[in-house]
């Protein structure tokens, strides 16, 4: 099989992980150049890995032979550079959250079901080792009947100034907990149908945040079609490590996953330390999963297998993050249907 030539666009954190793996990382995959429209990130990026820069991706079709691209841009941009690639015969693996609307994550899926190209979303959860043994045990019925799932995820830093504005990112329950809800579907089996959120700030007045409804907590309470209830919660900033993991509670067993190693009491004051080793960062937490992430969407590329985690999978968790949005904003549970109508 000829290695999967790649384009990053996207010169942040997200992008310059994918780009190590895709240069050194993933021996199915080549690193062929690097795009950013802020043109010193890009040259930064490009230089450290030797391979060429470009302002667009646009202007990286036009001068360079690449098979695929890796979008880890801010989420409004995700329709646009998606659909250019396809239009273009590009594969994409695009970042999550998939997209800001239902109207425009059905552009990216009518975009790449035309052109027949892949479309895998960012769910790096799905790629996890424990994460993915989880699901195998679950599947296998090795716990009985799924009855409470239950994810977590806890950010250090504060996110990026555009992700304060629920009008450009959805919020955090978007940017940081689109895993969540895509692990309580993917190891419930089942699609979440009604949701429960609440939502606090604690940190943004004391660091400056000016946006409207800007949060740094948030809970929600999931119903899946299945049966099984959800549970996820987040915070972001939390300042002293990240932490990503769940619970399975089955009809026959308890499955924890990510659980910390080391005594029953645990105190954490700054990132990476503590009474145990912990983790200072997601590209530490998940390096496994994103290596992974790419050897899989090479493979589906050369097969024409479906990804684990697809643009159907993206879809549903952008319905339920709308539907949490809602629930929060107006007090009250939100149907999952009800973010179906325009």
């Amino acid at each position: 099989m000829s290695r999967l030539r790649l384009a990053v666009v996207g010169a942040g954190r997200a992008g310059a992980v994918h780009a190590l793996n895709a240069s050194r990382g993933v021996a199915a995959a080549d690193l062929a150049c690097v795009v950013d429209s802020d043109p010193t990130r890009a040259a930064e990026l490009g230089a450290r890995f030797g391979v060429p820069a470009h302002p667009s991706l646009e202007a990286a079709l036009a001068h360079e032979a690449f098979d695929a691209v890796i979008v880890t841009t801010p989420t409004e941009t995700h329709p646009m550079l998606v659909e250019e690639a396809a239009a273009a015969g590009r594969h994409a693996l695009c970042e999550k959250p998939m997209a800001l609307t239902l109207a425009a994550c059905d552009r990216m899926l009518a975009a790449t079901r035309a052109a027949a190209t892949v479309l895998q979303i960012g769910f790096v959860r799905r790629y996890q080792p424990e994460f993915v043994e989880a699901q195998r045990r679950i599947a296998a019925g090795d716990i009985g009947t799924p009855m409470l799932v239950k994810s977590v995820t806890r950010g250090p830093g504060l996110p990026p100034p555009w992700a304060h504005d629920l009008r450009r990112s959805n919020g955090m329950l978007a940017e940081v907990n689109s895993h969540d809800f895509d692990t309580v579907r993917w190891l419930s089996g089942s699609e979440i149908v009604r949701v429960y959120a609440e939502t606090a700030n604690f940190k943004g007045q004391a660091r400056g945040v000016a946006a409207d409804h800007f949060y740094d907590n948030a809970v929600v309470t999931l119903r899946l079609a299945g049966g099984c209830l959800g549970s996820i919660d987040g915070t972001c900033p939390v300042d002293v490590t990240y932490e990503a993991r769940a619970e399975v509670i089955g009809t026959d067993g308890l499955l924890v996953i990510g659980g910390h190693r080391s005594s029953a009491l645990l105190e954490i004051r700054h990132r990476g330390g503590g009474e145990v080793p912990t983790f200072a960062s997601w590209p530490e937490r998940f390096a496994g999963g994103y290596r992974e992430e790419l050897r899989s969407f090479a493979d589906a590329v050369a097969t024409g297998s479906a990804p684990a985690a697809t643009g159907a999978d993206g879809r549903a968790a952008v319905a339920a993050v709308l539907a949490a949005n809602r629930s929060w904003l107006e007090t009250r549970p939100v149907a999952v249907a009800d973010e179906e109508t325009p």
